[in-house]
């Protein structure tokens, strides 16, 4: 009996652990640059997808409102989902990240800011929930819900050559530009290390059980760091190697001849 409880328990951690290393991986399948440039608006106007953006976020943060906010987040996200026709999946990908930190965010919010009567005791170290800091978390949870796929609608479906040129045009000081490009190039590293280090773990049964997956997921964390360290540095070498004197090209899309 207690053989097969044991046994039981394992099989629950082995499944638990395997779909941690499902979730993870699977993100670090997600191409934003490749969804950029496949789907139905990306040869749309990036001019109009750049001011419609920059029009509904400024909309979105004024407003004050959380039926406009949810409004903008459904109508956005049909826009992304059926019109530019990006996949499900992908799209959720986009948003998960950044919602893991808005939820985070706004229940800090909610428990430790905030005056006004109390409406909850937690009965842990006197923290308690205030009107004013239940209102103040959840309008900042659906103005932030409104802003993400406004931001969406621009980086999945305008490549970033396109925005950058569209920056350069509108006057936007280069070295803004500059730092953009360098970012966005930092960021595919970067999770291209992620993707390594973790397959490494992998084989090596680092995901193995729930103890294992967590010193794992420590240990990824830790050497990051410093792995990106190196690769800046490289990055570095490679721009003094190709001639950088201060200034890197901007792609400029062709004129078309009349």
């Amino acid at each position: 009996m207690v053989t097969s409880l044991v046994t039981g328990e394992d099989k629950v951690k082995k499944i638990n652990s395997s779909l941690f290393i499902y979730f993870f991986s699977d993100f670090m399948k997600f191409d934003m640059d490749y969804i950029a440039h496949h789907n139905e608006l990306t040869e749309f106007n990036p001019y109009f997808k750049l001011f419609l953006t920059i029009f509904l976020l400024i909309l979105t943060l004024a407003l004050d409102n959380l039926i406009s906010d949810i409004f903008i987040f459904i109508v956005m996200s049909i826009v992304i989902l059926a019109i530019a026709k990006i996949n499900f999946k992908s799209y959720f990908k986009f948003l998960s990240i950044p919602m893991a930190f808005v939820i985070i965010t706004c229940l800090f919010l909610i428990f430790f800011f905030g005056k006004g009567q109390v409406i909850y005791e937690t009965g842990i170290f006197g923290i308690v929930v205030t009107e004013d800091s239940l209102h103040y978390g959840v309008y900042t949870f659906f103005r932030v819900i409104g802003c993400l796929p406004c931001l969406g609608f621009l980086a999945l479906t305008t490549p970033i050559a396109k925005i950058l040129h569209c920056l350069a045009s509108l006057k936007v000081p280069k070295i803004v530009i500059e730092i953009a490009l360098l970012m966005y190039n930092s960021i595919f590293i970067f999770l291209n290390e992620i993707d390594t280090m973790q397959k490494a773990q992998q084989t090596r049964l680092g995901y193995h059980s729930y103890w294992n997956s967590f010193k794992s997921l420590a240990a990824l964390a830790s050497t990051i760091f410093l792995r990106s360290l190196d690769k800046s540095e490289s990055l570095q070498h490679s721009l003094d190697s190709r001639g950088y004197s201060g200034e890197l090209p901007v792609y400029e899309p062709r004129k078309r001849e009349e």
